[in-house]
């Protein structure tokens, strides 16, 4: 397998643009990618292409990376469209870098746009089943609730079933995050920890959705989605568009001015349905990148991690080894994943404040890392960063994601 680098990252300010088109979206990420890359459009030999629900809102079930893209003069080429749910992004940027590390293609594109604001929230909400198995989904809801009989936590009086009024995935979110409360002693305290710290770093990142700073009080105090989770705690329905394009080594040779930063490790799986916590997604995953890159996570410098909701975060800070079981509530509140800890997680302002458009969050999050390594970030720079991580997960199957990409980047030298 050849050396894999990172030359460009392009992305728009993610939010919620009623107006906006997956055509329009695509065309900005990918004009700045090519500007931070430095190359032309006839320099790529191959596009990965995310999207989601462009078929459900607007019917165009196929050929989306096509449509989306021949109009910016990028045809004739390979064109490769991925679905993984919230992991389409990172699916992509995992097939670009297969692709040159395999010494199929140089020079690759890998772009993901949504939009997933509509005039009919309803509508909008339910799409999100489809993340899910369909056929099944009564019997998912089963499970939930199968889960809750196990979570000794009392929710409170009010809330609403599942599903009304918001995307079913917060509601799946909840239940596991009572599980973790009740077996590890998880406060929603902890939870407003990470929220207000996420707030605060998306509030320095000018590409954010939400730059909005907000302390833990306003967190907790902010209207309850599912319990214990507020709405500053859970990601927020948004559109938008990122690229990243990937070169091999010997191409990287022939560019002058670039900054690239190079894939230590890439890998892709799948959930399991009842898997033990030492066999979790996160945790297989993460054992498999950190060897192929012969570091542990004590090496890691920065990290974007999948944080749907603030439990999201908590949760993979563990799996990943940045603390042990039961303590991602404890590493929060001690500050270490705060600009100036030990271990800054999600200085973009995570999906809680830069947005979450499904089909582009797994490539704004190589975004950050890249911009970190770089030195790029400004004001929420993380000092000496040389090594970041990113982890993306899509869907649900059974009692974990359906899809995870886990990257290791190095800044290169």
């Amino acid at each position: 397998m050849r050396d894999v680098y990172v030359i460009g990252v392009g992305m728009n300010r993610f939010g919620k643009y009623l107006d906006g088109t997956i055509k329009g979206m695509t065309a900005e990420a990918v004009e700045k990618v090519l500007k931070d890359a430095g190359i032309a459009r006839k320099d790529i030999e191959a596009a990965y292409f995310s999207n989601t629900f462009w078929g459900m809102y607007s019917d165009q079930h196929s050929i989306k990376g096509q449509v989306a893209l021949r109009p910016l003069g990028i045809e004739g080429i390979p064109v490769i469209n991925t679905e993984n749910a919230c992991a389409g992004a990172s699916t992509a940027f995992y097939l670009a870098y297969l692709a040159v590390a395999s010494g199929m293609f140089d020079v690759v594109l890998a772009v993901g746009a949504e939009k997933l604001t509509h005039e009919n929230k309803a509508f909008a909400f339910k799409a999100y089943t489809s993340a899910l198995d369909v056929e099944n989904a009564a019997a998912h809801i089963q499970n939930l609730m199968e889960l809750d009989k196990l979570a000794k936590v009392k929710i409170p009086e009010g809330q609403a079933p599942p599903g009304q009024g918001r995307s079913i995935f917060m509601d799946i979110y909840a239940s596991a995050c009572r599980l973790h409360m009740s077996r590890y002693g998880t406060t929603q305290r902890q939870l407003a920890v990470i929220a207000s710290k996420n707030h605060c770093h998306g509030s320095l990142n000018p590409l954010a959705q939400i730059q909005k700073n907000m302390t833990v009080e306003e967190v907790l105090a902010d209207p309850l989605v599912s319990y214990p989770l507020t709405r500053a705690m859970c990601s927020p329905v948004g559109d938008g568009a990122a690229a990243a394009i990937l070169c091999s080594g010997d191409y990287l040779k022939k560019l002058a001015g670039v900054r690239p930063v190079k894939v230590r490790a890439c890998v892709l799986g799948s959930g399991m349905d009842h898997p033990s916590e030492d066999e979790e997604i996160g945790v297989r995953l993460s054992r498999r990148a950190y060897n192929l890159a012969g570091v542990g996570p004590e090496d890691i410098n920065v990290a974007e991690l999948h944080d749907a909701t603030a439990f999201g975060e908590l949760v993979q800070t563990e799996n990943l080894g940045f603390c042990a079981r039961g303590e991602g509530g404890p590493l929060a509140e001690s500050g270490a994943t705060r600009l100036g800890g030990r271990i800054p997680v999600n200085t973009s302002g995570g999906l809680e404040s830069r947005g979450h458009p499904i089909g582009a969050s797994g490539l704004a999050m190589i975004h950050e890392v890249v911009t970190q390594l770089r030195g790029e970030a400004g004001r929420r720079q993380v000092e000496g960063a040389r090594l970041g991580l990113v982890e993306n997960g899509g869907g649900n199957i059974g009692l974990e994601e359906a899809a995870m990409v886990l990257a290791i980047l190095e800044k290169a030298t």
